[in-house]
């Protein structure tokens, strides 16, 4: 290991001392005014304007893969791996205009603060809640591990320093941050990560550029030497197959994400909706495709084949940072990635504590006539939270290898688990507690079997099959149960569904 880079981890430092204290100002401030503490700390008191909606659901779907396996693999592919990125314009668009009006009127008419508490309500199920619970927790955990990785990892190829010195670094204040701020806090940093994650795309677009000698050299280049690399296909890389599954994967289907439905459930009123549809629609679709390309553009600065960079993709955009960058400016650089790793752990850090802390704890507390205090559920959140994260943290000490394939492995369970669930309880009168018990659990199994053993139905990402048949489940689940009782099949919830 070569010696440590202070010029690289001065940038680093700052950005990480100001997140946290951010968070404490947060703290501060709501600790002065007339808070519900479970709703202030799970969903912010529903005051989240357009902008900061917008900037902190594009950093928490934005992950440290977004910056370095993405790229990584475009690198090795080419255009064809930007064109399937470009779906991922759709995300926020999708997001919003399927979940955001709906879930907004739906969580305030039932005080909902988290994404269980409709799911509960909407199927009036504990079961239904509890297996949702322990699926978040379970991916997101998965999901946690392949951020703390992704930037230790950056961290020791830009900085010098050691991988558990940069793990240990943004471990401890991403968690410190979290368990402070709550969501609150935790929005308003994911909002300022939002926009150093554009300077972090610009900043090294700059150093590939000039390290290339320009855009049109680059394309010569890699024209003269991966003619393949500028073909939609990939010279065989991006079947078609493989474009339709990763446009499910990565953009159409993640509208369903509950760390980023939890969010349509905090925005102040329509106007901030509207204008985080726009504003977010745009930055999100411009930021995923514009690092994706960056990807292609590093094969002008770094040729070869990938046994050249230690045979992972993932190594791919630090080489890029350290070799067209000076020390400082690389520093800089690194922000973004790590903006995007410690802004995904912190939605995601609140949501596990969320969905043991409000949806499991305190929901048999209240069944069982118990009432209890607020200062207690702090203190049992911020450990909580305090307790996910530093699971994450040692679980991350050992590094697994391929950390774009860990986050996707996340994306699609949680998307086969929830998608239905959410957008049947929503529109579809008829769903009940069998079609979601059925959905969630035989669709979720089948998706983890099938990509434990490496089977690809029909050559198709597991996705397909996994989503597929959690549709399936649902409508026919739902079908025999309404068959079986005349009475719960008109039995609908106004809250939902108002005359």
């Amino acid at each position: 290991m070569s010696q440590g880079n202070p010029f690289a981890l001065i940038p680093v430092i700052i950005f990480l001392a100001a997140s946290l204290a951010v968070a404490v100002w947060v703290r501060m401030r709501t600790a002065r005014g007339n808070y519900d503490f479970v709703s202030e700390y799970f969903i912010g008191s529903r005051s989240l304007g357009g902008f900061v909606l917008a900037m902190t659901t594009i950093a928490t779907y934005g992950s440290v893969s977004s910056f370095v396996g993405g790229p990584g693999q475009a690198w090795l592919v080419g255009w064809g791996w930007v064109y399937m990125a470009g779906v991922q314009v759709t995300a926020l668009f999708l997001l919003f205009g399927i979940m955001g009006k709906k879930m907004a009127i739906v969580s305030r008419r039932l005080g909902a603060v988290t994404v269980i508490d409709a799911i509960r309500a909407r199927y009036k199920s504990d079961a239904v809640a509890n297996i949702s619970a322990v699926i978040i927790v379970l991916f997101f955990v998965a999901m946690m591990v392949a951020q703390f990785v992704g930037g230790a990892k950056l961290f020791e190829a830009v900085t010098g320093y050691n991988y558990v010195v940069g793990l240990a670094l943004f471990g401890i204040v991403v968690i410190l941050y979290t368990t402070i701020g709550g969501f609150r806090g935790v929005a308003i940093t994911d909002a300022i990560c939002g926009v150093l994650m554009i300077v972090g795309i610009v900043v090294l677009a700059g150093g590939i550029l000039s390290a290339g000698g320009g855009f049109s050299q680059i394309m010569q280049n890699i024209t003269a030497t991966n003619p393949e690399m500028m073909e939609p296909l990939g010279g065989g890389q991006m079947p078609i197959g493989l474009y339709v599954t990763q446009w499910l994967l990565v953009g159409v289907l993640t509208f369903c994400l509950p760390q980023s439905v939890v969010r349509c459930m905090g925005f102040k009123d329509e106007k901030s909706l509207k204008n985080a549809l726009v504003v977010g629609t745009i930055i999100c679709g411009i930021m995923m495709i514009c690092v994706t390309a960056l990807g292609v553009l590093a094969k002008g600065v770094l040729p070869g084949t990938l046994a050249d960079y230690g045979n992972s993709v993932d190594n791919i955009i630090p080489q890029a940072i350290v070799q067209t960058l000076p020390s400082w400016l690389a520093g800089i650089a690194i922000i973004g990635p790590i903006a995007a790793s410690i802004s995904t752990v912190s939605s995601l850090l609140i949501s596990s504590s969320s969905s043991i802390i409000k949806d499991v704890y305190l929901h048999y507390q209240e069944k069982q006539g118990k009432k209890v205090s607020d200062v207690r559920i702090s203190r049992m959140s911020q450990v909580f939270t305090f307790a996910v994260g530093l699971l994450v943290f040692v679980l991350a000490v050992v590094p697994p290898s391929v950390i774009w394939k860990i986050n996707m492995f996340a994306f699609g369970g949680l998307e086969t688990a929830f998608c239905w669930v959410l957008v049947c309880g929503l529109y579809w009168k008829r769903a009940n507690a069998t079609g979601a018990i059925w959905s969630m659990v035989g669709g979720t199994f089948v998706y983890c079997a099938l990509m434990a053993i490496g089977f690809k139905p029909f050559g198709l990402h597991q996705i397909v099959a996994g989503i597929t048949l959690s549709l399936v489940l649902m409508l026919v689940g739902s079908w025999i149960a309404n068959r079986n009782n005349a009475t719960a099949a008109e039995d609908y919830d106004e809250v939902f569904f108002p005359a």
